[in-house]
């Protein structure tokens, strides 16, 4: 399959400094070396405890924050990933600007400035949390929506309002709701009016980060419905952000499991859910509720706290909190490795 988004060793750290003298210099670790693929037209589901720095790699990804180092590919020839993942996964290897017949520079969005980054915009969307702050509360809701198309000028004045209303139609809005204000709304319509702004300049990736969290289950039933018709209209490719993997079942292709700024462990929905590999997400899946009594799961309880992403501890960064860890655990950072079929996972327990 054709990568949509390849992310290779993405870092994005925080500056801050501390002591009497404000001169001793410490990095919050907030996204640590990612290695990420998303396919076009798959959902991927990133879970992880709050905290672990998915809103941060999501918007590192759209360039909504600037990386500290790493690579960020969009829609880029496979020909050339394959020379880039070949060339960094090999030590003896440096990469330069120049790769055979491309130029890095005109692909890794993430040097890309001005223009460049504003033109991205248009393919590269996010439907936010909560609505409430993400809406303008002082704009109609015809002018929310209408300004990505007047921002990237993707069509012309006269066409603008048919566009708008067209795109609430098929988010399940009317002609009615145009001319309200997002208090006027409820909850769940509001984050439809984010969805229309979304995708009205026809996007081909959306970050939606936790956007059914804000609202009650009956409306998160049919906003996931909408989330799904949607993708398979328009062909969009998605990545879904929740820290609920009952909701990350509903609607991902693949999962990524997340924890302290690094990703641990990707797999196919359904293998993820059957057979999980890495002890931390086996906790997570020992906790999500199940809704027959009658029915007993183990809880997979972690003691202590999650370590703080300044100052993280050597090795695999879950050692402190894993039952199992082995003294290698401790030293050494694990690597990936792919087990079975595509079922990928970053541990000691499984390598040795």
């Amino acid at each position: 399959m054709q990568p949509l988004i390849s992310v290779f060793n993405l870092k994005k750290y925080y500056e801050e400094v501390e002591g009497i003298f404000k001169k001793r210099k410490i990095y919050v670790r907030a996204v640590d070396d990612v290695n990420l693929k998303i396919y076009c037209g798959e959902c991927l589901g990133l879970v992880g405890e709050s905290g672990c720095g998915k809103t941060t790699l999501a918007k590192t990804i759209l360039r909504l924050i600037d990386p500290t180092s790493g690579y960020i590919f969009f829609d880029t020839p496979i020909e050339l990933l394959n020379k880039v993942e070949e060339t960094l996964n090999n030590p003896n290897k440096s990469l330069g600007r120049v790769i055979g017949e491309y130029d890095l520079n005109e692909f890794n969005i993430a040097t890309f400035k001005g223009d460049k980054l504003k033109s991205l915009r248009r393919r590269m969307q996010i439907v936010f949390q909560d609505p409430r702050t993400s809406l303008n509360p002082r704009m109609f809701i015809k002018d929310i929506v209408a300004e990505p198309l007047i921002v990237h000028k993707v069509c012309d004045k006269s066409e603008i309002w048919g566009k708008v209303l067209e795109t609430l139609e098929m988010v399940g809005l009317a002609k009615e709701h145009m001319l309200r204000y997002p208090h006027e709304l409820s909850g769940g319509q509001r984050q439809r009016v984010a969805i229309a702004r979304a995708i009205i300049t026809n996007p081909d990736f959306i970050v939606l980060d936790e956007p059914t969290s804000s609202v009650d289950v009956s409306v998160r039933a049919k906003l996931l419905e909408l989330f799904r018709d949607l993708q398979k209209k328009l062909n969009l490719t998605y990545l879904f952000i929740s820290h609920d993997l009952s909701v990350i079942e509903c609607i991902s292709d693949r999962i990524a499991v997340m924890y302290l700024g690094k990703i641990i462990e990707i797999a196919q929905t359904e293998e993820l859910f059957k057979n999980p590999l890495h002890p931390y997400t086996k906790s997570l899946i020992s906790a999500i509720p199940v809704p027959d009594p009658a029915i007993k799961r183990e809880k997979i309880l972690l003691k202590g706290e999650v370590p703080s992403p300044r100052n993280p501890p050597p090795g695999c960064r879950f050692h402190p909190r894993c039952e199992y860890a082995k003294e290698i655990c401790r030293i050494e950072e694990p690597k990936f490795t792919t087990v079975g079929r595509g079922h990928i996972i970053a541990c000691h327990l499984i390598q040795n």
